[in-house]
């Protein structure tokens, strides 16, 4: 297991420091809000505003990491009642229990929301699980080479460590391998806006686009599946 280590971020929540890679599950400058804006409003935000007649959205995490960015949007499924959530996240090696408990991003949450982050953690893996009427929770410990390449996502949250502390992730041949998991019009995003991932994207035939990133962080990627 990783040395890891919990810091706080410049909005005041934290992220966990990877001591061997010398590299954070989230931004330095507020992991909260990359989270928010990376993830939620410019990849699921995005989807639902393009495809408001769907019923259902099915989201692929490459990353599980804390559960931030799975607990964001359990928390907007907990709003959005009339539209059924399948969340699979990828996580290869989690997080210890006692690691998760001391993470801050619940301490001025309602008493539901603190449930929504504890259900995430408590739920088994390797198996779906219902954690609301609308929100289906499946975690898999495994790495993103050994997904079952016959599914099919409307959003993925491409959340890997960055391309210069986990180059395998980020190279073209692993990038067609989760862009091909898109169903038509599917939203691919991420928190990185290296050329040579932009131009792999576009060499695979999917419309890139380069938005304002998050504090800290000039550009950001959101690639659709034509």
């Amino acid at each position: 297991m990783s040395r890891l280590q919990i810091i706080e971020t410049g909005d005041g929540s934290h992220t966990l420091l990877n001591a061997d890679l010398d590299e954070t599950y989230h931004s330095r400058h507020g992991a909260l809000r990359e989270s928010k804006h990376v993830f939620i409003q410019h990849g699921l935000h995005y989807w639902l505003s393009t495809h408001t007649s769907s019923s259902s959205v099915r989201i692929l995490e490459v990353g599980l990491g804390t559960g931030l960015n799975a607990w964001l949007t359990l928390l907007e499924a907990d709003k959005l009642a009339q539209v059924q959530f399948e969340y699979t996240a990828l996580e290869p090696h989690p997080v210890e229990s006692a690691m998760i408990q001391q993470l801050n991003y619940v301490q001025q949450s309602t008493l539901a929301e603190k449930k929504h982050f504890e259900a995430i953690h408590q739920a088994d893996w390797n198996q779906p699980q219902t954690l609301l009427g609308n929100f289906i929770l499946n975690k898999q410990t495994i790495k993103l080479e050994e997904l079952d390449d016959r599914q099919a996502f409307d959003v993925i949250y491409y959340d890997a460590f960055a391309p210069n502390k986990q180059p395998e992730l980020w190279e073209k041949p692993i990038i067609e391998k989760v862009t091909n998991l898109l169903a038509p019009t599917g939203v691919w995003v991420t928190y990185s806006a290296k050329g040579q991932l932009k131009r792999d994207l576009k060499s695979l035939g999917l419309q890139v686009e380069t938005l304002p990133g998050p504090p800290g962080k000039a550009e950001m990627v959101r690639a659709i599946k034509l």
